[in-house]
Order: structure tokens, then C-alpha cells, then sequence
């Protein structure tokens, strides 16, 4: 039940020790004018204290936590009749006591403080209603309102507080666990992929030929495998408000003929658009590869300026000719303006293409830094 389990079983502690101070007040108390109809309320608060306590180890649905005031409430208002009508004047205290504090606890733990205070101020009214408006007898039950209030707003907040601890720690684990898991399967892969590839390169550059080639492929998954080590788990990408970091992302693109540099501090962005940034810059790759060869340079540069997120890819290939890419478009060839084009301006980006015959192509991506709702 973890951190939350606590809680939740201090106040049924809680519910217990003010049901037994609530029965103590009623058998010493003796103002009360119909003392037999006190006891059947106490009947009542007794059963509803077991209720509680089984039916919130089991589920706590907000139905309950609603019937758990309504009946509290009922209690609360019986007081009145159990009281007499000179209650309020002799300064007695409802049958209930402090067995209010049960719902208004629960509503904190589930909602936090917003929710326990709105139950506090519910509570409360009724309390000052059955009481009356009696000036020279408001202070004490102000006081239990006031404190109620009080008691509702801290505990929902620290509630709060406690679970956001509770999975930021749970996370950590999770990602220390993967952490040890990747070094283990670093090691094996080290001592055997990677070994197997470095050999492939090497013996294909020494024999040349056809050979060669494969030794270069061998060459460029061992790059890729290496970083993709280097990386870490995907889970380290994202935090816990699900971000992802489009860096740790972009690095993955690193090859012998890819160079990837990106800020040291994460780049984030909500993992749908992230993964749209990302697939645009492979995009962007691909055509690299395909019309300046597999053996082409290619650059890749992130920056983040706060607002932005800017990432240039560059090559030093042939360059497109002036009015290619709107003869492509006609062709029905889309790769620039659907795969790229279309992914950024989705993500209420833009995008830059300045190239020229012999000098190379340079692509800039700009989209917005701060998490929006397109693309996620």
C-alpha cells in the first residue's frame, strides 16, 4: 500500500480514539436531553467506523468518501435533537465530537487540500448551525472550525507532498534497477558484439574490395550499437511529468558519418512531439543517404534557447538545384514536405532549407520549447 496505506490507517486509528472520546463525553456529560437517542447516533458512528476502515483498506472511490460525509453529516445534525433546544447555551458539544475530523482527514489523503478544506467548511457550517448564532458562545466552536479548516488544508498537503516522494523515489529505483541492468548487458555486448564488429571492420578494410564495404557497415553498426549503450534506458528519458529528452534521442542518430551534438542539459518536450521532432531529423537523414551516398557527412546540431528548440542538420553534399523540390512535389514525391515540413508545422514549427548546387544543405527546425498540446 506503500506511503498512502500510512495515512490511510492513521485515520482509522484516528476514527477509533474519537469514537471512544465521543462515548466518554456522552456517558459523563449528563446535559443532554435525550441521552437514549444519543446513544443509538453513537450506535451508528460505531458501525460506520468499522464500515470505513474495511471499505478504505479495500477501495477508496470518491462515492465512498461522499457517503462517508453524508453520513457524518447525519450524525452531526442528529445532535440537535439529542441535545434540546438549550444545548447550544449550555455549550455542550455534539454527540459526534471530534469523530468530524474522520471524512474531512480521508478527503485530504485522496484530494488533497483543496478537497479536505472544502469538507472542513461543510462540516463546520453545520456545526455552527446546530449550535446557533449565540455571540457569547461562538468562540469555541469558531475555534474547532478554524482548527478543522486547518487540519483539512495541512494534511491534504502534505499528502500530496508525501506521494509525489513517494513515486519521484519509486522512479529512481526503477531507473537505478535499469541503470545496472544496461551496464550488465554493456559488459556482455563489449566483450562479444562489439569485439565481433571492430574484428569485421578491420579484416574488411585489410581485404579490400567487396569486403571493404561490409567491414564499413560493420564499422557503423558498432557506432550505433556503442551509443545506443552510451545512451542509457529509454525510461531515463522521460521525467515524471513526461517529458522526454530530445537530445538523449538525437544522439542515437550517431554513426561514423553522423556527428550529433547536442546541449549537455536535456531538451524537453512532451514525448508525442518529441518523438515527431525526432522522426523529422531521420527524415532528414535519409535524404542525406540517399541522394549524397551512404559514405556522406552529415551534422546535427540542437540548441535551446529557452523558447525554442532549434536543430539544424547539414550536409556537404551536391546541394538541390533551384526548383527541385517543387518539381518533386508535383512527381508526388513527398519526403520534405510531409515527412519533414508536415511533422514540424504540426508541431507549430518552421522550417528553414537553404541550399545551393556544390555547397551542401543546410535543414533548420524550430519548434516552441514550451509543452503545448499539438503533437503530444
Amino acid at each position: 500500500m506503500g506511503i498512502e496505506g500510512s495515512f490511510w490507517r492513521a485515520i482509522a486509528v484516528y476514527r477509533v480514539a474519537s469514537l471512544g472520546y465521543a462515548a466518554l463525553l456522552l456517558a459523563t456529560s449528563g446535559g443532554y436531553e435525550r441521552p437514549v437517542a444519543g446513544w443509538l447516533v453513537l450506535g451508528v458512528m460505531a458501525v460506520w467506523t468499522a464500515a470505513t476502515t474495511v471499505a478504505y483498506s479495500v477501495r477508496r472511490s470518491r462515492a465512498l468518501l461522499v457517503v462517508d460525509v453524508l453520513v457524518t453529516l447525519g450524525c452531526l445534525l442528529a445532535s440537535a435533537y439529542v441535545q434540546g433546544s438549550e444545548a447550544g447555551r449550555a455549550g455542550l458539544m455534539p454527540v459526534t465530537a471530534t469523530w468530524v475530523g474522520g471524512p474531512v482527514l480521508a478527503w485530504a489523503v485522496h484530494g488533497g487540500r483543496r478537497a479536505g478544506t472544502v469538507t472542513a467548511v461543510v462540516l463546520s457550517l453545520a456545526d455552527l448551525w446546530i449550535r446557533g448564532l449565540d455571540e457569547s458562545i461562538l468562540s469555541v466552536p469558531i475555534n474547532g472550525a478554524v482548527l478543522l479548516i486547518l487540519a483539512g488544508a495541512v494534511v491534504g498537503h502534505v499528502a500530496r507532498l508525501t506521494k509525489q516522494a513517494e513515486e519521484r523515489l519509486q522512479r529512481a529505483v526503477e531507473i537505478e534497477a535499469a541503470n545496472r541492468e544496461r551496464e550488465r548487458l554493456a559488459r556482455g555486448i563489449h566483450d562479444s558484439v562489439l569485439q565481433v564488429l571492430a574484428l569485421v571492420q578491420r579484416r574488411g578494410q585489410e581485404i579490400g574490395g567487396e569486403a571493404a564495404e561490409l567491414g564499413r557497415l560493420a564499422g557503423e553498426q558498432e557506432a550505433a550499437v556503442r551509443e545506443l549503450i552510451r545512451s542509457g534506458p529509454a525510461t531515463a528519458e522521460q521525467d515524471s511529468a513526461g517529458l522526454v529528452d530530445v537530445g538523449a534521442r538525437l544522439r542515437r542518430f550517431t554513426t561514423p558519418a553522423v556527428t550529433v551534438s547536442a546541449p549537455a542539459t536535456p531538451l524537453p518536450l512532451p514525448a508525442g512531439q518529441a518523438r515527431e521532432l525526432v522522426a523529422a531529423v531521420g527524415a532528414a537523414l535519409d535524404n542525406v543517404r540517399r541522394h549524397c551516398g551512404e559514405n556522406a557527412r552529415a551534422w546535427v546540431l540542437a540548441e535551446h534557447d529557452g523558447d525554442l528548440i532549434t536543430i539544424t542538420v547539414r550536409d556537404e553534399g551536391p546541394g538541390i538545384p533551384a526548383g527541385r523540390l517543387q518539381e518533386a512535389e508535383a512527381e508526388g514525391r513527398l519526403g520534405i514536405a510531409q515527412s519533414i515540413k508536415g511533422r514540424i508545422t504540426g508541431l507549430g514549427g518552421t522550417v528553414t532549407l537553404t541550399s545551393a548546387p556544390g555547397e551542401g544543405t543546410e535543414i533548420e527546425l524550430v519548434v516552441p520549447a514550451r509543452p503545448s498540446t499539438v503533437g503530444a
